[in-house]
């Protein structure tokens, strides 16, 4: 990513070459491709007035951090999830494991699915995904660990197991 930092100069620039990840990482951390999306607009909306001060340093970062720090509000404010029966209209049909994963990633609570989008979408360190999200590294672990759990459960087929 070093690389991609020094060659952006614009926030459109950015924008134009970064949006398809972030709009991966927004819907990993919402489980839902429509509220992902809204996420990223909102992380957009408020790095542009700040851009001339993060373009050097790390702004795919401050993006994520500012689309981790919404979405925990969100999620705060709520107090809990509300599933819906039915998935989310999709523009891009996705592979049928692709669409179990996501299904199941939309099955955990809020918070196992900020650990796991930080940490094996945006490949966080713990210490990065506990500093963002504002809570210790042995809860990054535990939360972590009871998300891989939960998506083993969600993801085993049965009939493998016979």
């Amino acid at each position: 990513m070093q690389s991609t930092r020094r060659q952006v100069v614009t926030f459109d620039d950015f924008v134009h070459a970064r949006f398809a990840g972030l709009l991966r990482f927004g819907r990993a951390l919402t489980g839902d491709e429509d509220r992902g999306a809204d996420l990223v607009q909102d992380a957009l909306a408020r790095t542009l007035p700040r851009w001339d001060r993060i373009r050097a340093d790390d702004p795919e970062g401050y993006v994520r951090t500012v689309m981790v720090h919404r979405n925990i509000s969100v999620w705060r404010a709520l107090r809990r999830e509300r599933l819906t029966g039915e998935p989310p209209e999709t523009a891009v049909a996705d592979r049928v494991r692709d669409q179990a994963l996501w299904s199941a990633m939309r099955q955990l609570p809020p918070r196992q699915r900020t650990v796991i989008a930080l940490r094996y979408l945006a490949d966080q360190t713990e210490a990065q995904t506990a500093s963002l999200m504002g809570c210790s590294i042995g809860t990054v672990k535990s939360q972590a660990s009871a998300a891989m759990q939960r998506l083993r459960e969600l993801l085993t087929d049965p009939e493998e197991d016979r």
